[in-house]
């Protein structure tokens, strides 16, 4: 039972971990296509072209590697913890 439980709070820690990156990555992403789009366009102030450049930016981004590696949240401690329990119990 103690090992379910610690399987349900690892993963809901992960999982609160993996949505404050993805929303933190976004966000840096975002800011970065809109200071790109002023500085290529200082004397435009079209809002619609802003909107359009940034949102065509983070749909790139979204077909990229980067939101994908994310999800080693979710991986990389699930091998450590499995290898640390084989090595512990190779003996």
């Amino acid at each position: 039972m103690a090992f379910i439980r610690l399987v349900v709070v690892g993963l809901v820690v992960l999982t609160m971990l993996y949505w404050m990156i993805a929303i933190y990555s976004r966000s840096v992403r975002r800011e970065r296509l809109e200071k790109e789009f002023d500085a290529l366009n200082p004397e435009n102030i079209d809002q619609d072209a802003r909107d359009t450049y940034v949102e065509a930016g983070m749909t790139a981004y979204n077909n990229s590697l980067r939101p994908k590696l994310i999800g080693l949240v979710y991986v990389v401690p699930a091998v450590v913890i499995a290898t640390m329990v084989y090595l512990m119990n190779a003996n």
